[in-house]
């Protein structure tokens, strides 16, 4: 099972999270701030972080940018957590590195859902196994689409397209990323092609109103998120 690393200072939110996690029989370990937290890194094997924004001394946002560029951390998933539900805010956790976002108060569900989400991306789960995401569902070994219920017929390139923002949710992606990952780095497609299929799909998406997941982020591309 993986191990996951609660990085908060609020006592009574990490046993929360605690119980939580251990309901799903995930390995815990805590740590109340940045320097606890590296020492776990040094002793331990973690999969995956929940981060606070807010911690004391140094924040969240720097620990998580101070994790990102050293080579034995960098490839930890990291959740960001937060009480604040500025758009500013999301934007410099992901900025930072952080794989996800989820603001407080939420769910045990919803957390459970986003924790496994970011495992399954970073190589926990095979990245064959369908992914349901609000009701918009995937199934990467059948090649099939359903938007509540209801199966979808995409092109090959919607389909790509699909799959592709599905599993790499909650992060701003330029038109060329977007091409290089779904199109392939050794294939020469104008940019706007990706505005073109974006709006394909978003016309297949509209009448459950799973369009909506798929956001554009002004000045930078375009990014996936059930959080709109």
């Amino acid at each position: 099972m993986p191990r996951i690393l609660i990085v908060e200072d609020e006592a009574q939110i990490r046993e929360m999270i605690h119980f939580v996690l251990d309901q799903e029989a995930f390995d815990i370990v805590e740590a109340a701030n940045a320097q606890e937290a590296r020492n776990q890194l040094t002793t331990r094997h973690i999969d995956l972080i929940l981060m606070d924004l807010m911690l004391p001394g140094r924040s969240g946002l720097e620990f998580t940018r101070e994790l990102k560029q050293r080579a034995e951390t960098q490839d930890i998933p990291v959740i960001m957590l937060t009480a604040r539900a500025e758009e500013l805010s999301k934007v410099d956790g992901l900025n930072s590195g952080a794989d996800d976002y989820v603001t407080k108060p939420f769910s045990p569900r919803e957390l459970i859902a986003r924790i496994r989400a970011v495992l399954r991306r970073s190589g926990h789960r095979s990245e064959h196994l369908p992914i349901e995401m609000g009701g918009l569902y995937i199934d990467p070994v059948k090649h099939l689409v359903l938007s509540n219920g209801h199966k979808l017929i995409l092109s090959p390139a919607e389909y790509r397209l699909l799959l592709f923002f599905m599993t790499h949710p909650n992060r701003a992606y330029s038109r060329s990323q977007i091409l290089d990952h779904v199109w392939g780095d050794d294939t020469y497609i104008e940019e706007r092609t990706v505005d073109v299929h974006i709006r394909r799909l978003r016309k297949y998406l509209s009448p459950s109103e799973h369009d909506r997941y798929i956001q554009t982020i002004r000045g930078v591309g375009y990014l996936f998120s059930t959080q709109t």
